[in-house]
């Protein structure tokens, strides 16, 4: 059984946990530079801005997400905030180095002054990352093709392609030159179908309207079908982006289903808004669940698919995670913040018959950067087994 959404107060107890080890890295990065024999105060006061800034932005994403006053952020300021928290957390990746530094015995005066040579690239170190994941991870987009066999699938829809789109959060950090591309990749597949999984903006004020219509260019012989995210809910655009995405020609499936006919199959889809913890996911939604139909619920959210599989769906197509966005292996195991939040992170999962398919997304959300989750657009096949 899936993990649930934690409560406000856990995330924001987490957020605190992530703002101390935060303010950890940095001072010891201070110690560094000040226990040099060259004590360079610019570089001090650096590490200390950064620490400022990569502390006041975690906290303004987790407790004043909705304040009137942030509807409106300018690009410039987004910037600023979104590259301190960028260092924040890959700073968070030196902090193993500086316990060994900690602990390493006395030895030769020539080794030790090699690694005090090293010290300035080891406190470059976080930057380095940073940049690599802001610069270049971050607009590294590709295209994800995923066979999925699945069990139900009539024979008439074996080799069916769905093309997603999903966490858009289309601002300061995701342009329309790179969600065109995006468009444009997902138009070459030719696909049959074509879903958008939420999050088209971070906030209120930033582009939704050029968010749908650039998404309206999607080309799929089944049309344009979509579900709200949880930005969607935090920004109170949901009736927005539904009533203006029917007029740009994309369906956003609210509490309802729409179904196709391809030969003698019947492909039911269903879509529901952003599943919360604060209600039991997928109330009544048994509702959308057609009979002698391969049934696909869309949602936001993938910590739905034990319930969804309980309710009748074949198969769940979700966002949320991002892919975790930033990721870092470590013994063979990829580490990211959104694996303690849900267990559903990234990929194909499955609950008896029914799927998941769980898309790393386009954009990005906090830090503007991706490290080991770059950005998708996903091509799903159906196939029959």
């Amino acid at each position: 059984m899936g993990l649930s959404m934690p409560s406000p107060l856990v995330r924001g107890l987490f957020a605190i946990i992530i703002i101390a080890l935060v303010v950890l890295v940095h001072l010891k990065l201070l110690r560094w530079v000040t226990e040099s024999h060259t004590r360079r105060r610019s570089v001090t006061w650096l590490l200390r801005g950064l620490a400022v800034l990569s502390a006041s932005w975690i906290l303004a994403s987790v407790f004043v997400r909705r304040a009137p006053g942030l509807d409106y952020v300018p690009v410039w300021l987004a910037w600023i905030f979104g590259l301190g928290i960028t260092w924040g957390f890959c700073s968070l990746l030196v902090l193993g180095l500086s316990v060994i530094w900690r602990r390493l015995p006395a030895f030769n005066p020539r080794r030790r002054g090699f690694l005090l040579a090293s010290r300035t690239a080891l406190i470059a170190a976080p930057a380095a990352v940073a940049g690599f994941g802001v610069f270049i991870g971050r607009k590294d987009i590709g295209l994800r093709e995923i066979n999925l066999r699945m069990a139900a699938l009539p024979k008439d829809l074996d080799g069916f392609r769905l093309v997603q789109l999903s966490d858009i959060h289309l601002g300061p950090f995701f342009s329309r030159d790179d969600l065109a591309r995006a468009v444009d990749m997902a138009n070459e597949t030719r696909a049959h179908l074509a879903v958008v999984t939420g999050d088209l903006i971070t906030r209120r004020g930033d582009p939704l309207d050029t968010c749908l219509k650039e998404l309206s260019r999607l080309k799929a012989d089944f049309g344009i079908w979509g579900c709200m995210g949880n930005h969607e809910t935090y920004a109170n655009t949901e009736d927005y982006t539904e009533r203006e995405g029917a007029r740009r020609g994309i369906g956003f499936l609210r509490q309802r289903a729409h179904w196709f006919s391809k030969g003698s199959a019947r492909l039911n889809l269903a879509g529901v808004d952003y599943q919360s913890v604060r209600r039991p996911y997928l109330e009544n939604a048994e509702s959308l669940v057609a009979p002698d139909s391969f049934n696909i619920l869309l949602s936001h959210n993938p910590d739905v698919l034990p319930m969804a599989a309980r309710k009748g769906f074949d198969l769940t197509i979700a966002g949320h995670t991002h892919g975790g966005q930033i990721n870092v292996e470590i013994l063979a195991q990829n580490i990211s913040l959104a694996r303690f939040i849900t267990p559903y992170v990234y990929g194909t999962y499955r609950a008896g018959e029914s799927a998941l398919y769980v898309t790393r997304g386009l954009g990005t959300v906090g830090v503007p950067a991706r490290l080991g989750a770059p950005p998708e657009v996903a091509l799903i096949r159906l196939c029959a087994t």
